[in-house]
């Protein structure tokens, strides 16, 4: 399914706008139902990153891959000129910390994440470009996988050149901290994004 250019810019700055705010909200967790009417409440605990993975799938699903790539590319270029839009900061030197490649790999994530999510499929013999649930959500997991692989990819290139001091960077400690610590609140993230855009692409009939 092909998308007009204008849809492609205006969804472009809207995947902008939406990843730039999602680097502001904290992704938490609240505590266990039974322990709800306990005298402490419903308490909710940080789980050390940002919202901007769900804003980089859902982007990707409502604006397709060229969007969903332009609007990433975007947002590297905007924290790489100094705004404070990553995790911890911005600037040209981010390159030099662990976490720049899961940034990255934004890019690629969000092209395949859009491409998926906008293969049409046989439903009962005939073609259809409407998704479905299943091929949204299937998007979400393949464009997050990719953030993955290539965060990974550069976790080893950074093993391999060293920009901290030799002995300070633990590639596996890297690995468990930038992917597998946050893989729960990120498939949660990944469920929120097929929902909401599952819904959004019902009423915008496309």
């Amino acid at each position: 399914m092909s998308i007009p250019r204008p849809y492609i810019f205006m969804w472009t700055i809207v995947g902008l706008v939406l990843t730039i705010g999602a680097s502001f909200i904290p992704v938490y967790v609240t505590s266990s139902p039974w322990q709800w009417l306990n005298a402490g409440g419903v308490a909710a605990y940080p789980l050390g990153f940002k919202c901007q993975v769900g804003a980089v799938l859902s982007i990707g699903c409502l604006g397709g891959r060229t969007a969903g790539a332009l609007s990433q590319i975007a947002y590297l270029f905007v924290g790489s000129i100094g705004w404070q839009v990553f995790n911890d900061g911005g600037g040209i030197g981010y390159f030099q910390k662990p976490a720049f490649g899961y940034l990255l790999g934004f890019i690629p994530g969000a092209w395949v994440c859009g491409q998926l999510a906008f293969r049409r499929r046989f439903d009962r013999g005939e073609l259809r470009s409407t998704p479905s649930l299943e091929q949204m959500g299937l998007s979400c997991l393949c464009g997050l996988l990719t953030i993955h692989a290539v965060g990974i990819s550069y976790l080893i290139l950074f093993q391999i050149v060293s920009w901290q001091n030799p002995g300070e960077f633990k590639l596996v400690e890297a690995i468990g901290t930038y992917s597998i610590e946050p893989a729960i609140g990120q498939l949660v993230l990944g469920c929120a994004a097929t929902l909401i855009t599952f819904v959004l692409r019902r009423l915008m009939f496309y």
